[in-house]
């Protein structure tokens, strides 16, 4: 186990922020003239799952035209790449990437040419037995070209002996185990599915044209149809696959849903508070875990301060519910990229810096309550704790709106190895001094389910609790490898 109160290296102090890392986002739109155009607003709003690379696949009914680079949504789609991707279809995507290398051979919507024609795929999730198949494959002669556990869905598509492509992608998509929210672009129809445990989300809506005619869109988020002015109709269900095309739209369960296991994250961390995941307001979830956060540990203070961006809802329901005054007092600066230039004379905690910024005048002297969403190394907790202090707080006590991260999860998080979180490894009061904290207080489970509306176990806590909702496969082979997922 690492010595967690060693004091920050150099490098530790250049990094940015030890976050659980943003997943990958997902769109496809179906009957609309303008389609990549929508499909790259879609990817625009969905850039917060993904900033390392992005990619639009889009059909005029008889080929497929795709695009993807490295880098972020507006800066690879000019108006004159979107005007290479003709056609009333499109799929796009935008990756963090949790499996595979950083490298435009993994970034995605992966195109390819087999005996039915062309066909894109996007993804978001982590195919827990895709070392496993990959390995099958690769000994009965399939040749991969990148390392993304994606690339394995288009090789059982291929080789599957069905002879429509929903017959092949039923077919492939009955092998997978994990968590996987799929798009896939045919010269004529989009196909989306869900896997069986419901663990990524998937919304579906529909946009109204002048012409009365309207266009299908599929989301990882809600927020990506608000952009478009499309309506959410609804989810794509657990075990679900849905095809719109020439004949209209057509819904079927490849598979019975089994016990479902919604990312309990997406509300806690990865989404943005204006969408709507698994059905349910990501503020309405937040504003009630910071709520409940002040009726379990409530302190004596005089100011609710949020660790932007992600902490600013819990921090609202926290100063709501304890009558303590609400402040901005950390200025987030939006424009920092991944690289950016380092002072030659190391700056202690350059990377917090860098991103976050005090504000003094409603820091000094105060009792503050620093209201963040989650803890996982420890390390940038103690930084932004230290400077909350250095801008004159007379006490910091640290409040987290869910429970202590103790399992890495195998369903799209890249989270670090269990040895690397601290919560698996010292306790509550070995981290609040780890940290620096006056005080460190976390929403307990049971609290977290209430905030999430929870009633009847739709949602997964493996990260919290250590017990997963599916038969990991070489479990040990997985914790050891490269993170697996989109």
């Amino acid at each position: 186990m690492p010595n967690l109160t060693d004091p920050l290296s150099e490098d530790e102090s250049t990094d940015i922020f030890d976050k659980l890392h943003e997943e990958c986002g997902v769109f496809a739109i179906y009957g609309h003239p303008e389609a990549a155009n929508l499909a790259y607003l879609g990817l625009y709003a969905l850039q917060h799952r993904g900033q390392e690379s992005a990619g639009i696949a889009s059909s005029d009914g008889r080929k497929i035209y795709c695009t993807r680079k490295m880098g972020h949504v507006a800066d690879i789609f000019t108006p004159d790449v979107l005007n290479q991707l003709p056609g009333d279809l499109a799929i796009g995507h935008t990756r963090y990437s949790t499996t595979g290398d950083t490298v435009l051979l993994n970034a995605q919507p992966l195109s390819v040419a087999y005996s039915k024609g062309q066909i894109a795929i996007a993804h978001n999730g982590n195919i827990t037995n895709a070392g496993e198949i990959r390995r099958d494959l690769e000994a009965e002669g399939s040749i991969f070209q990148g390392t993304s556990d994606t690339e394995v869905v288009l090789h059982l598509v291929a080789k599957s002996r069905e002879r429509t492509l929903p017959g092949a992608l039923r077919d492939a998509l009955l092998q997978l185990e994990g968590a996987f929210s799929l798009v896939f672009l045919a010269e004529n129809s989009i196909i989306v599915a869900r896997d069986p445990h419901g663990f990524r989300p998937l919304a579906m809506g529909r946009v109204e044209m002048s012409d009365g005619r309207g266009a299908y869109v599929f989301a990882s988020e809600t927020c990506a149809f608000d952009l478009i002015g499309a309506a959410y109709i609804g989810d794509v269900e657990p075990g679900e696959m849905v095809i719109v095309g020439p004949k209209g739209l057509t819904r079927e369960h490849y598979t019975p849903a089994q016990n479902l296991a919604q990312c309990v994250f997406e509300h806690v961390y990865f989404s943005r508070p204006d969408s709507l995941v698994f059905g349910r307001s990501v503020q309405i979830s937040r504003e009630e875990m910071g709520r409940l956060l002040a009726l379990e540990h409530p302190v004596d203070a005089d100011v609710v301060v949020p660790v932007p961006d992600s902490g600013v809802a819990a921090a609202i329901g926290y100063a709501s519910e304890s009558g303590i005054p609400f402040r901005q007092a950390l200025i987030r600066n939006h424009y920092v990229g991944r690289t950016f230039i380092e002072p030659s004379q190391a700056i202690r905690d350059f990377g917090v810096k860098l991103k976050l910024n005090p504000v003094r005048s409603l820091l000094e002297g105060k009792r503050v309550i620093l209201v963040d969403d989650s803890i996982v190394r420890g390390t940038t907790s103690r930084k932004i704790v230290r400077m909350v202090r250095n801008a004159g707080a007379k006490e910091v006590h640290l409040r987290i709106s869910c429970p202590p991260t103790i399992s890495p999860c195998y369903y799209g998080v890249d989270t670090p190895s269990q040895r690397e979180l601290i919560a698996a490894n010292q306790s509550i009061k070995e981290i609040e001094r780890f940290v620096e904290a006056d005080s460190l207080g976390y929403l307990p489970i049971e609290r977290l389910r209430d905030a999430v509306a929870d009633t009847d176990k739709r949602f997964c806590y493996a990260c919290y609790t250590g017990k997963y909702p599916t038969p990991l496969i070489q479990i040990e082979e997985l914790a050891m490898a490269t993170k697996t997922g989109c």
